[in-house]
């Protein structure tokens, strides 16, 4: 009688895709971002195109081109717009996060001035990168407010296979995960209505979404990214915010230290070990399977 096989299949390993947001913010920002996918800890990285450390981080990233999706990380906050915003920006500065939720659910927000600047951001990414973005997102998720949600859903229009990112997730898994529940759920919340219009519109997007806390440092970033990547479902994004503190992100953003923790753990053998103890391999878009 022949011998039969009685090994266990191996399982399948889950995708997700973990995207470092702020790329281009500062040169230490930039760094750790390209030192990451390099190492094959990210996937994908969301270009602020507005800020002026893009233009020179380009290069370097396009060598590293084949191993992550590089989107645009549209930015309606606190930096300075690339072209003249009369009613949104009559300073010459983008309003803080608090007016531009308040002007945005108030109609307020003048939809040729986000579309204008819409298409200046896209054309400072596409002159630097050579092309279009992978997908477009938004910082401080400023890409799910109404008027913003309507101009970034024709953008992609325009772009055959860009994606945007979602940032919704299940009520009982953001409970389960107990991570700044209040916060994760108001931003979920305030993604309906995107959601909504790329599935009318039939633009690619995540299903399940992590990576929300308080940046304050208080739980430990291993134990925060152990419970983002529990149970990993669907098309899971994980965003993170990894970066080598300098003087010019200490000037452009209050985010500073945490970035250090972030790229340290994400850099580390401890990573490596959760991502195999979860069964989990980080893939880009293009390697979630169908819907």
């Amino acid at each position: 009688m022949a011998d039969t096989d009685t090994t266990p299949a191996p399982r399948t390993a889950h995708p997700v895709l973990l995207c470092a947001d702020d790329y281009g913010l500062a040169p230490g920002v930039n760094e750790a971002i390209r030192d990451l996918i390099a190492a094959g800890r990210l996937t994908a990285t969301s270009v602020m195109s507005l800020c002026p450390y893009w233009a020179e981080g380009a290069a370097p990233l396009k060598a590293l081109a084949d191993k992550a999706d590089v989107g645009l990380h549209f930015t309606l906050t606190d930096q300075p717009p690339l072209g003249p915003l009369p009613k949104l920006a009559p300073d010459g500065k983008l309003p803080p996060l608090g007016r531009l939720m308040k002007l945005a659910y108030s109609g307020g927000l003048d939809s040729k001035e986000i579309r204008e600047e819409l298409a200046r951001q896209l054309d400072a990414f596409a002159a630097a990168w050579g092309g279009p973005p992978a997908y477009i997102d938004g910082h401080q998720h400023i890409h799910q407010l109404p008027t913003v949600r309507d101009v970034v859903a024709d953008a992609l229009a325009a772009l055959p296979g860009a994606y945007v990112r979602l940032c919704g997730e299940p009520v009982g898994a953001v409970l389960r995960r107990g991570v700044a529940v209040p916060k994760t759920l108001l931003i979920g919340g305030l993604g309906g209505g995107l959601a909504r219009l790329a599935r009318t519109r039939g633009i690619p997007a995540n299903d399940r979404f992590a990576g929300v806390y308080d940046f304050s440092g208080h739980q430990p970033f291993p134990d925060l990214m152990a419970r983002f990547l529990d149970r990993p479902a669907g098309r899971l994004l994980v965003m993170v915010h990894p970066g080598i503190p300098d003087e010019a992100l200490r000037r452009a953003d209050p985010l500073v230290e945490q970035r250090r923790v972030e790229h340290d753990y994400l850099r580390s053998p401890a990573f490596a070990a959760l991502l195999a103890e979860r069964n989990i391999r980080l893939a880009r878009f293009a390697g979630f399977p169908a819907p």
